[in-house]
């Protein structure tokens, strides 16, 4: 059973083992998502955060690219439906709001619509897919 754990900011360059771990896991592992389509170069120039246990193991990421895209938003199995992708995403919110943005976006999974709708976010137009999973575009304005 999950217990207690800590969000916060990381950066690639300091992080990078630990962001993909969690990536690899959920992503390319458990989504088959592949490895090519997982990595691309708005890492490096993203805003990270970074989930961990109380071992320091991590468990949850979600990025904020520069365009107020909110992205690879991943929770390992074990801890979902604990809170932990509801702290990821509150942070990248504060993130974005600090950083002057009026609005976020995301394409979210289609699984993932209604944990994206009880944070505020409005869907937007057709099903599309990216990497063989079917998404919705969301936003949210403040």
């Amino acid at each position: 059973m999950p217990g207690n754990f800590t969000v916060r900011l990381a950066s690639w360059r300091d992080d990078q083992s630990a962001l993909r771990d969690v990536r690899r896991e959920v992503f390319i592992i458990e989504q088959q998502v592949p490895e090519a389509l997982e990595w691309d170069d708005a890492d490096a120039m993203s805003v990270h955060v970074l989930a961990l246990d109380a071992r320091d193991l991590p468990i949850g990421t979600g990025r904020l690219l520069a365009d107020g895209q909110i992205g690879r938003m991943a929770v390992v199995r074990d801890w979902r439906r604990h809170g932990v992708g509801s702290r990821i995403l509150d942070l990248l919110l504060t993130l974005a709001r600090q950083r002057g943005f009026s609005a976020v976006h995301l394409h979210a999974q289609t699984h993932a619509l209604g944990f994206y709708a009880r944070h505020g976010f409005v869907v937007h137009g057709e099903t599309f897919t990216e990497a063989g999973i079917p998404h919705r575009l969301m936003s949210l304005s403040w």
